[in-house]
């Protein structure tokens, strides 16, 4: 690994300097992944808190019941037959089809969702791995249908929301709750363990409103291949599978991606990404303007 060099940070004076180089980088984080403690309050033990600070992530394999399930996938169908979302440019549709992708902004549209991100089982977790007060950075809905929901390459979220939402840190933490089986085989979430100690500094400039093009299929802020490999061949990867309503929360700068579904089990999950009030965004550290605040918020309310 190498840390930034004294060219970029005299131009950038950041630590987690990205696409301003010819050459990509691996950059050791600087900021702990757990922020608080088993005697925090919330619902984590002190081994489930040393495993997310090892590995960068941990499961709860029963986060909502069958009924929740139930409810919640009924939700997420209204939702994606609703058609005054669907005209909405908070809805992302496929980009080799006419199935929704993705729904942004969903803890605004929904009441049962909004719920959700309130419910101590989701937000007092995010408070115990941040150290306190949070508020929601983004939420959505992915949904993965059978044959053809397309996958995401390999990526960290904190370049993606350092270059392009200006937030100064590592200090956030998403929270995917899934309303389907998840199989080996049907594009479930893959994660390298361990990753998230390493920012991997990208290549190429953020164009123009780069999120109408990246929310459909992300290019820019995507690693190398070698650098890729360097984490893969270090870390492993692990697939996250597990049934309908289990949950995995993640840190911003894991590695990780799913591949396209092209099987006829379809793959949906609730995601929310929970920012630390301490953390708050500024303006875009590597992109001309900020995103839209459906993908970005710029209301940093705690989480009540």
């Amino acid at each position: 690994m190498t840390a930034p060099s004294s060219d970029q940070t005299s131009i950038t004076n950041d630590r987690y300097y990205t696409r301003v180089s010819t050459q990509p980088a691996l950059i050791d984080r600087a900021e702990p992944t757990v922020w608080g403690s088993e005697s925090s309050a919330g619902m984590y033990g002190a081994q489930e808190l040393r495993g997310h600070e090892v590995n960068g992530f941990s499961q709860v394999p029963d986060l909502l019941n069958p009924d929740e399930v139930a409810g919640y996938a009924a939700e997420l169908d209204r939702l994606a037959h609703d058609p005054l979302i669907r005209a909405d440019d908070r809805c992302i549709i496929e980009k080799n089809s006419d199935e929704v992708r993705s729904i942004f902004e969903v803890h605004t549209i929904s009441d049962a969702i909004a719920r959700l991100v309130r419910d101590e089982r989701v937000v007092g977790r995010a408070r115990q791995i941040l150290g306190g007060d949070v508020y929601v950075h983004q939420s959505r809905i992915n949904y993965k249908p059978g044959f053809g929901g397309g996958g995401f390459y390999w990526h960290s979220d904190f370049e993606t929301w350092h270059a392009e939402d200006g937030m100064p840190t590592p200090r956030a933490v998403s929270c995917s709750i899934s309303l389907t089986e998840n199989y080996a085989y049907n594009g479930c979430l893959m994660i390298m363990p361990g990753s998230h100690r390493t920012f991997v500094s990208c290549v190429g400039e953020t164009p123009e409103d780069n999120y109408r093009s990246s929310l459909k299929e992300q290019e820019i802020g995507t690693p190398d291949p070698d650098s890729i490999t360097a984490l893969a061949n270090r870390h492993g990867i692990a697939m996250l599978t597990g049934k309908a309503g289990s949950a995995t929360f993640f840190d911003s700068n894991c590695m990780h991606g799913s591949g396209d579904n092209i099987t006829p089990y379809p793959r949906s999950n609730i995601f929310i990404v929970f920012n630390s009030v301490e953390n708050t965004c500024v303006e875009p550290y590597y992109a001309p303007t900020r995103r839209p605040e459906y993908i970005g918020a710029r209301d940093f309310t705690p989480v009540r």
